[in-house]
């Protein structure tokens, strides 16, 4: 059982990057998702999370990425995406991708990273000038 991530990089404020999380072993399409990050001396946020347990699926995006970052899933691939547009210096971060089977449970939970029981190893994402 794994996830993979990659896609992270350095670019420079307002750039892109399409990070990417691969799974093995288990069925992403089985569980919440999230990509998480945490910043040098700073909490582990949660980014963005896809919670498929209800038949319209709930995306959730951290205020300060609203507009700027897509979150997407290929069950075909077993893989999730997270577009990253019109990168800020703040948004620079270790980020990683995780799942879960918590899934139905309400917001708190999906954001809240104790719950996942799995993963990534972390791509860093540097956005300077």
């Amino acid at each position: 059982v794994q996830l993979q991530a990659s896609g992270g990089g350095s670019v420079q404020p307002g750039g892109s990057l399409r990070l990417s999380c691969v799974a093995s072993g288990f069925s992403l399409g089985d569980y919440a998702v999230a990509w998480f990050r945490q910043a040098p001396g700073k909490e582990r946020e949660a980014v963005s999370c896809i919670d498929t347990s209800d038949e319209t699926p709930y995306y959730y995006y951290t205020d300060s990425v609203k507009g700027r970052f897509t979150l997407s899933r290929d069950n075909a691939k077993n893989s999730v995406y997270l577009q990253m547009n019109s990168l800020k210096p703040e948004d620079t971060a270790v980020h990683y991708c995780a799942a879960t089977t918590n899934q139905g449970l309400g917001v708190i939970f999906l954001v809240a990273h104790m719950w996942y029981d799995y993963w990534g190893q972390g791509t860093q994402v540097t956005v300077s000038s």
